[in-house]
């Protein structure tokens, strides 16, 4: 008999300190040796000055395994890689990481960026339904009043029948809000500027005509030049009193300045796991207004959702093992109007 030859890739997991173990469980760490030439206990969390055995599994690795906190792939990192062909990475978005030197050199990038918008679609169809019962303010006033209350008369206005949903950005997340609204009688509204085809029982408008007649709004376009604060004076002016504005996106997307005296007065409510900057000033009115929901960015992945990215970008090294296509490659050309 002769000896088989171990046809699996080498791989390096690079990333930042402590998120392996918060990413990947033994299970995962007994898959990723199947797949892979590796060892899953050494984790680069920084390849600009490797130690010793870092940069030897660096110089053969075929992939380099990602997640939160990767260095980026600068061209002096990849000259200690000749080897490297495939970046997966077991979170959302590649741009921190995936630079210029990593298309010029043919690599080739995939994410877990679908498994990532599961739970931030789960949460903000959760503030939708939430929002259209003015859950966070019928609580706190149970709590003042603590005692009967004409709730009827209160909640004339109140419910989720019917109500106009505005969704602005078509991304993947967004496109699966609406996929989760489907078994509701609302109805959907859809601001995206490279739409042309809306899916179907949702309408296509402009922001301004989404803003002004949605009285729940929920933001998931990504963050790029062009979309920074889109939500902005015109906008806000534009929503109807009692309008909840939900941002799971990036706090830059909304221009909070021109927002705030909306809040302060009541006239709108908001939903926020995202803000600009990332952490509030400690004596910003949005941790105290009754009608705000300020959450600190937990709509994305945590917790046992993690382990959800790493079994998919499990599946693509195992792609790669067997000469497939990645199923949720990266190019060069998505990240101009993506997150």
């Amino acid at each position: 008999m002769h000896p088989t030859t171990d046809h699996r890739p080498a791989l390096l997991l690079a990333m930042g300190p402590g998120v392996d173990e918060r990413l990947l469980t033994a299970d995962h760490h007994a898959r990723l040796t199947r797949l892979a030439h590796t060892d899953p206990r050494l984790v680069a969390h920084d390849l600009t000055a490797p130690g010793p055995r870092v940069a030897a599994a660096l110089a053969e690795a075929e992939i380099l395994f990602t997640c939160w906190g990767a260095t980026p792939l600068t061209a002096e990192v990849l000259d200690r890689a000749p080897r490297l062909r495939a970046v997966v990475h077991a979170a959302g978005s590649v741009k921190h990481h995936v630079t210029d030197a990593c298309w010029e050199r043919g690599l080739r990038v995939t994410s877990a960026a679908a498994a990532n918008a599961l739970p931030v679609a789960e949460y903000t169809l959760a503030a939708i339904l939430l929002a259209g019962k003015r859950v966070l303010r019928s609580a706190q006033r149970y709590a003042e009043l603590r005692t009967d209350h004409a709730w009827l008369e209160e909640s004339a206005t109140w419910g989720n029948y019917r109500r106009t949903i505005g969704i602005v950005g078509a991304s993947r997340i967004g496109r699966r809000v609406v996929e989760l609204l489907r078994p509701f009688d609302v109805e959907i509204l859809l601001y995206d500027p490279y739409v042309t085809t809306p899916p179907p029982g949702v309408e296509l408008v402009g922001l301004d005509e989404l803003c002004a007649r949605s009285t729940v709004i929920s933001v998931h376009a990504p963050q790029l030049p062009s979309t920074y604060r889109m939500i902005g004076p015109a906008q806000l002016a534009a929503m109807p009193d009692g309008t909840t504005l939900i941002n799971t996106a990036r706090g830059s997307l909304v221009d909070e300045a021109a927002l705030l005296p909306h809040l302060v007065t009541g006239r709108l409510h908001a939903i926020l796991d995202v803000t600009d900057p990332e952490l509030p000033p400690a004596d910003s009115p949005l941790y105290t207004l009754p009608n705000v929901l300020l959450t600190p960015h937990v709509a994305g992945s945590l917790g046992n959702e993690l382990h959800r990215m790493a079994d998919q970008a499990l599946e693509e090294v195992a792609r790669y093992g067997r000469g497939e296509p990645f199923a949720e490659e990266v190019l060069a050309s998505d990240l101009q109007r993506s997150a």
